[in-house]
């Protein structure tokens, strides 16, 4: 059901704490503030300590906001992320995670089917950007902006990409949302409306949630860079 923006820093649980599945690794430190009929939830994690999965349950995009996550792949390469930064753990990772004390992350998981490698996939902040379609000129209040973007990971039976975007700034009338998106905004600042009128901003730092079917402006008045995961949302 359509949901106005959910600003996952300060969002209440919505749909409630549980874990993702029976062997959901983070079980009751997972709080839900989003779930939809496809396998997709987004919400926070808080969690610390040391655990080992055999093979990953699920699907899971992690945009760490505070301590340090620690990942250990079976063959020995590791990763570390840091505020900031994000990554994906695919379904079926066989990995250590070890999680400094007040550790904390922004999550956006598909538990259903999937037909990516296991692995992880860092989302860098640097990445390579190639230019990418704008919005459509009909929607756009003002000139057409330069945008530019980097896929990183794709999941194909999931419906599900992450990578990095950026833009110029730009006026996109209310109109609804194609797609269910995470935004996790690494630079600049935009500005989305509903229906009711009210602005909320999400500045550099903050995780937004816009689920399919929501009526949905943006305004941005300056350069904007994000990281972004979508779900394609079938018939």
């Amino acid at each position: 059901m359509p949901t106005f923006p959910i600003v996952l820093a300060t969002h209440a649980s919505a749909a409630g704490t549980w874990p993702l599945s029976k062997h959901d690794p983070f079980g009751a430190a997972r709080e839900i503030a989003w779930s939809g009929p496809q396998d997709l939830a987004v919400g926070r994690v808080a969690f610390s300590g040391v655990l080992e999965s055999a093979a990953f349950p699920h699907t899971e995009v992690l945009v760490l906001r505070a301590g340090r996550l620690d990942l250990t792949l079976a063959a020995g390469d590791r990763r570390t992320l840091q505020p900031g930064e994000s990554i994906v753990i695919a379904r079926g990772t066989t990995l250590r995670i070890e999680a400094t004390p007040g550790t904390s992350w922004i999550f956006c998981a598909g538990a259903g089917a999937a037909s990516a490698a296991p692995g992880v996939t860092e989302l860098p902040a640097d990445a390579p950007l190639s230019p990418s379609s704008p919005p459509p000129a009909n929607l756009l209040e003002g000139p057409v902006p330069k945008c530019r973007s980097f896929n990183a990971f794709t999941d194909e039976a999931a419906r599900l990409r992450a990578g990095i975007w950026d833009s110029t700034p730009y006026r996109r009338i209310l109109r609804p949302q194609p797609v269910n998106e995470l935004m996790h905004i690494l630079a600049g600042s935009v500005t989305l409306t509903g229906t009711d009128g009210r602005p909320v901003r999400i500045a550099a730092g903050e995780s937004v949630f816009v689920a399919q079917g929501t009526p949905c402006a943006w305004d941005s008045d300056e350069h904007v860079a994000k990281v972004y995961v979508v779900q394609e949302v079938g018939a």
